[in-house]
């Protein structure tokens, strides 16, 4: 193939990849962001002294509040790592609540 008979063939097909290429990549669909990690919150066996220590992670640093089935409720301050800890509280079933988030606490 001659020169010329080149550049008749592949210019418009080079042309078309240009005009095609913005296109074709605003429909690749775009993925989100990576999903924050689920709050997670526990309590310990029970203690010698009767009690439990409660603890969680994941969440957001500040204020949260917790509630307790034995009455026990207050607010727990999140640490800068998402997590917090309160020890020697009578054993029961728990939540936190952070913001419009509920999470449950397990064991």
């Amino acid at each position: 193939m001659n020169r010329r008979t080149r550049l008749l063939v592949l210019g418009p097909l080079v042309a078309a990849s240009f005009v095609a290429a913005p296109a074709a990549l605003a429909a690749v669909p775009h993925t989100p962001p990576a999903a924050v990690p689920a709050a997670t919150c526990s309590t310990s066996g029970v203690l010698e002294n009767g009690k439990v220590h409660l603890s969680g992670g994941g969440f957001t640093p500040g204020p949260a509040y917790v509630y307790g089935s034995a009455g026990f409720g207050g607010t727990v301050e999140i640490a800068q790592n998402g997590g917090f800890q309160v020890m020697n509280v009578p054993p029961g079933q728990y939540s936190v609540r952070q913001g419009g988030e509920l999470t449950q606490c397990s064991g």
